[in-house]
């Protein structure tokens, strides 16, 4: 039974225990797209896209009007003779209509086809506008992320050069006992122990506060003990110069727009042809002659052509030409720019790679130095303070090479950025 009871207690708590796993980069892209909520505006394109196409549909239906007047004329029409015996009652000068027409379009120029197009082609431009704002959020997650990551390395070397002094202010206290040492020379130890851990409380609320951004970009707490996956430099290995941003993407949609717009100036420009059939009640009816309420129907065909159009149809032309120039200008502008940004990064890269080439070479150096400087104090050659600047000299260039390392990440996750590969 005991048994039983413990296995119980166990799961509970292994469910209900935080879970630190771990969080890469990719990771917090996908999440921070589906958690951004401008990614509402996606469903919300395409059902405008959806209403605005079956309303162009309903233009291929039979088109219903009614109309009604009444009317009075202060003369209306009389024959101009009399018969003998016979009596002709003029019109009344109060004259009524009403009448229902239904129209049937047979033939519109290609209006209709054309207004779904530019519908479906105006919905693709939205679409575009909307990836390309939601591209920039990976510039957002990439600060983030590799800030992280760089606190958390900076934080390493804390705690290595905290360990560091902890074990030098035991020796110096060991040295002011055998009168190597005195006691300003533990002091300023001391000193550079609280400056350190005073560095080490400001790392860490740098930290917290950079995760509760990124836990708020991507929607989901990133608990304290999750790591997140340093990438590999492997990934400079993949870099390629083929631009494929979502802007390209947007200029290409643009352009499509503005090409189905001149066809809907040609299509306007051409003649339409339908059926109709009227149906009235009024006094008169058609027969004129019958001064009384009537019934009656005119059912026909219907040609027309409004030429006044043809009047701009150049110039509407040429403004949709200009903005396809317009177009094609930003497009070369974005290349260009973004182009020099790659050549940018790329040198930025090579530096990097330079730097990091000395960089173990530099804190082997640094920690012979240091070494040496410890016999030398042991010895009483060389006082505290020397000591302690080689220390610190240490760090700082452990502190370089951490420093570098996340810096290519950096600059490798920027130029793919630049580039979308």
């Amino acid at each position: 039974m005991k048994k039983v009871a413990f296995i119980i207690t166990l799961a509970f708590i292994c469910l209900h225990a935080p879970i630190y796993g771990q969080l890469s980069i990719d990771d917090c892209y996908k999440k921070a797209q589906a958690n951004y909520p401008q990614v509402k505006q996606y469903g919300l394109i395409e059902q405008s896209k959806e209403f605005n196409i079956s309303n162009a549909n309903k233009g291929y239906l039979p088109q219903v009007s009614f109309s009604a007047k009444a009317t009075y004329q202060s003369a209306v029409t009389k024959l101009p003779i009399t018969l003998p015996n016979v009596t002709i009652e003029g019109l009344n000068k109060d004259q009524y209509q009403s009448v229902v027409e239904v129209n049937q379009s047979i033939w519109d120029g290609g209006v209709i086809r054309n207004q779904k197009k530019i519908t479906e082609a105006s919905s693709a431009v939205d679409k575009q506008k909307l990836d390309v704002d939601m591209y920039a959020i990976n510039d957002r997650v990439n600060q983030l992320f590799f800030g992280i990551l760089l606190i958390d390395e900076q934080i390493k070397q804390n705690l290595l050069l905290q360990d560091e002094l902890k074990r030098n202010y035991n020796q110096i206290s060991a040295y002011i006992t055998n009168g190597i040492a005195n006691q300003a020379d533990l002091d300023a130890v001391k000193v550079n122990q609280l400056s350190t851990a005073q560095r080490k409380v400001e790392l860490d609320a740098t930290r917290k506060a950079y995760r509760e951004m990124l836990s708020a970009l991507i929607g989901e707490e990133i608990k304290e003990g999750t790591s997140l996956v340093k990438p590999s430099f492997a990934e400079e290995a993949s870099l390629s110069s083929t631009v494929n941003r979502p802007e390209l993407r947007l200029f290409e949609a643009q352009s499509n727009l503005f090409e189905t717009q001149k066809s809907m100036v040609d299509a306007k420009n051409l003649p339409k042809l339908g059926v109709f059939v009227q149906g009235g009640y009024g006094n008169p009816g058609l027969n004129m002659l019958k001064n009384e309420f009537t019934p009656y129907y005119v059912a026909g065909a219907r040609l027309s052509w409004n030429f006044g159009s043809l009047y701009t149809k150049k110039n509407d032309k040429k403004l949709l030409d200009n903005n396809l120039q317009n177009v094609a200008i930003q497009k070369e502008t974005f290349l260009f720019n973004t182009n020099l940004k790659m050549t940018q990064q790329s040198n930025e890269i090579d530096k990097i790679k330079q730097l990091m080439r000395d960089d173990d070479e530099i804190i082997r150096l640094r920690t012979n130095i240091k070494k040496a400087s410890e016999v030398k104090v042991e010895h009483g050659t060389l006082s505290v303070t020397d000591l302690l600047r080689d220390i610190n000299s240490e760090d700082q260039a452990k502190q370089s090479k951490v420093l570098h390392e996340i810096q290519l990440l950096i600059s490798i996750y920027n130029y793919k950025n630049s580039t979308n590969n």
